[in-house]
């Protein structure tokens, strides 16, 4: 497993970014630039801002401690070239190639991810495009729409960042509509009433681009989650998260094929009947390193075939400190923020990054929907979340330059915030004499430790 250090003098030579923790971009309240940390001579590059200036950031440790950088196991595998792109997207499994699927067709609709997922869109949809235009279909019936599941609409800034500036001008676009423009399509063998967006159900040809990374509880994304939850009404969403997910004990990361949460999403994005669809394996710096076509279920069993043995990472044993980055999911860090429970030793400190101008994305209907827990208020919520033990009793620190005490509310009472990376060591050095050892995941919103594939 690689570990690489930067030294002060590579960042001067321009590495690097060359800044200690600090956002380069400028906007309002965003620093340009802090001095060197005194004393350090060792430094750990991560990856930031994601869709938000992807800005490499800088973070300076004192010269005695002992640091350990942990890599996926897909650490500097190439990026594809567009070349390479079309000629993985040409080779579809389990399903005709998607001109074919498109000859004859008059209407086609496209769906997409939203900003709380790192997929690189933009990189596949000019094939599509192509695919589209080759078998007839008319620009003014080719239609994007916004596969976000319960999560907040999208702009107009931010659709051009996922599928393109070009395209997002040239063709239409919409958002889901989870609590309304609903049609029921059938009821999975788990009970699960499936009502789905009936724009995309209205669509002769329905294609689905999803990205591949790890998922808590369905396993990976992609695949059939791009239609459920993807463009499902918020009832059907529901009844998967919560009534599915608590009866079973197949859910998990890296459950895919046994896991049940997974097979009622299948169930409901067969219903669907989804032509084509394309899945994007992407690297910590958000370019496409593999892409998969056709089948909405084969080719999404191919990719999370290929990703466990890609973002698969060493999990560090018993670290004083453990520093993992939020990122390419800071909208929803939590995920990153399962390293430091698996790395920290009893009483060590835990520091979670969340660079991003959005922070922690406060509009998640389903999280902060109170009718489906004991009818519990805003208040009584917050309460629980601030009362929440830290594990291994450890401390927490979160580093962050857009923390909000909205955002604050949701982690327990006892967390340190830091605007300043040098805050962040000063704490530090106030808790662990000595050198001690420190476990830092770059990208930790991306990576999961090892474990095998359930088939």
């Amino acid at each position: 497993m690689g570990t690489r250090l930067w030294k002060r003098r590579e960042f001067l030579a321009g590495t690097i970014v060359p800044l200690v923790g600090t956002a380069m971009g400028a906007s309002p309240y965003r620093p340009i630039g802090v001095s060197a940390l005194k004393g350090a001579s060792q430094s750990v590059g991560i990856p930031t801002h994601e869709f938000a200036g992807d800005i490499d950031e800088r973070l300076d440790f004192p010269k005695s401690w002992e640091l350990h950088v942990m890599h996926m196991r897909g650490y500097g595998a190439p990026a594809l070239t567009a070349e390479q792109i079309r000629e993985q997207l040409e080779r579809p499994i389990g399903t005709r190639p998607l001109q074919e699927l498109a000859d004859g067709k008059k209407t086609a609709v496209i769906t997409f991810d939203d900003l709380t997922r790192a997929t690189p869109s933009y990189q596949v949809t000019p094939w599509v495009i192509d695919q589209l235009k080759a078998a007839g279909i008319a620009d003014d019936n080719i239609l994007f729409l916004g596969s976000y599941a319960t999560h907040r609409p999208m702009t107009a800034e931010e659709v051009q960042k996922k599928i393109g500036r070009d395209i997002a001008r040239r063709y239409a676009w919409v958002n889901h509509h989870l609590f309304a423009n609903v049609e029921e399509v059938g009821t999975t063998s788990f009970g699960n009433v499936v009502k789905l967006n009936q724009t995309f159900l209205a669509a002769d040809l329905k294609i689905c681009i999803s990205g591949i990374k790890v998922h808590n509880d369905a396993g990976y994304g992609g695949g059939a989650k791009a239609v459920l939850p993807g463009v499902a009404w918020l009832e059907t969403v529901e009844y998967n998260h919560n009534v599915v997910l608590r009866s079973t004990k197949t859910a998990g990361p890296v459950r895919v094929f046994q896991n049940e949460m997974r097979k009622d999403m299948i169930e409901g994005a067969r219903m669907a009947r989804v032509d084509f669809t394309i899945q994007i394996m992407y690297d910590q710096k958000l370019r496409a390193i593999h892409v998969f076509s056709g089948d909405i279920v084969e080719a999404h069993h191919a990719a999370v075939r290929v990703a466990a043995r890609t973002y698969c990472t060493p999990t560090f044993q018993d670290a004083d400190i453990v520093v993992t980055n939020g990122y390419p999911q800071n909208a929803q860090a939590y995920h990153s923020q399962r390293w430091i429970q698996r790395s920290v030793r009893e009483g060590g400190t835990g520091v979670l990054i969340i660079q991003h101008p959005l922070g922690l994305d406060p509009v998640h209907y389903l999280n902060t929907r109170t009718t489906g827990r004991n009818g519990s208020s805003y208040y009584q919520l917050a309460e629980r979340r601030r009362n929440a033990p830290l594990p291994k009793n450890s401390s927490l620190i979160v580093y962050s330059q857009y923390m909000d005490r909205q955002q604050m509310n949701t982690f327990p009472r006892a967390t340190a915030f830091a605007h300043k990376w040098e805050d962040v060591i000063r704490l530090l050095q106030e808790r662990h004499k000595g050198n001690p050892r420190v476990a830092v995941y770059p990208y930790g919103g991306m990576q999961h430790q090892e474990i095998e594939l359930d088939g």
